[in-house]
């Protein structure tokens, strides 16, 4: 997001208001008259607010972008790790859809999807979505799958799971979220898309059964999201 100049110079005019009253103000003879009077120390409180505000403004805007490059940078990383380099020659940030995805309990009514292209033709789509009911809290992750609908890849991206345990899941600590890649509705039955201590074909963590468990169920969703719009998004 661009900074608004209007926004700024806004800022600057309020800036250049306040220095003038503070100015007049601060006289020797208007802090005498004033000194003795309830308004004088609610005239320092109001000042001092209104610079503060100010001065978060000006802040704001002048790490707005540096913050918004810092989530561009880490969200391309975190789609170049899902979809392989040689899919695309596009920009996937750049590259967009919007699909419906209330009914599919991954967080979000609306999901933006990332398009990876190759001479113009999408080769693969990308999405972040959440599974919200792990044994401590939401699991963020990001998955990647081609036009076919295979998975190529899923990452975690944040979760509170328990250290040693459920955080097992990340790609750092263990290779359980590769198992993923490959997989799809097509050569997995809908009752395999379970851990094993389920009937699936999932591993589960000794001591932790939950945190895969609802891992799982909300990939599987996740394809399912995919598989309902695969046409519009293979086809933009």
């Amino acid at each position: 997001m661009k900074n608004d100049p209007e926004i700024i110079q806004r800022l600057k005019k309020q800036l250049i208001c306040f220095k003038e009253f503070l100015s007049r103000w601060l006289e020797p003879s208007n802090l005498e008259k004033l000194r003795p009077k309830l308004e004088f120390q609610t005239g320092i409180l109001a000042g001092f607010a209104l610079l503060a505000s100010v001065l978060l403004g000006v802040t704001n805007c002048s790490t707005e972008d540096t913050i918004q490059q810092r989530l561009d940078e880490d969200l391309k990383k975190s789609l170049e790790e899902v979809v392989p380099a040689n899919l695309h020659d596009n920009d996937m940030l750049l590259d967009t859809a919007s699909i419906p995805s209330a009914g599919f309990n991954i967080g979000a009514n609306e999901t933006t999807v990332y398009l990876a292209k190759k001479s113009g033709k999408v080769t693969a789509a990308c999405f972040k979505f959440i599974a919200p009911d792990g044994y401590s809290g939401a699991i963020n992750m990001i998955m990647g799958i081609d036009r076919d609908g295979n998975i190529l890849g899923v990452r975690v991206l944040s979760h509170k799971e328990t250290p040693g345990l459920g955080d097992k899941i990340e790609a750092g600590k263990s290779a359980w979220i590769l198992d993923f890649a490959g997989r799809s509705l097509d050569n997995l039955t809908p009752a395999q898309w379970a851990v094993k201590k389920d009937g699936g074909v999932f591993d589960q963590f000794a001591g932790a059964t939950i945190t895969p468990r609802k891992s799982v169920q909300a990939i599987h969703r996740g394809l399912q999201l995919f598989k309902a719009h695969q046409a519009q998004l293979i086809n933009p």
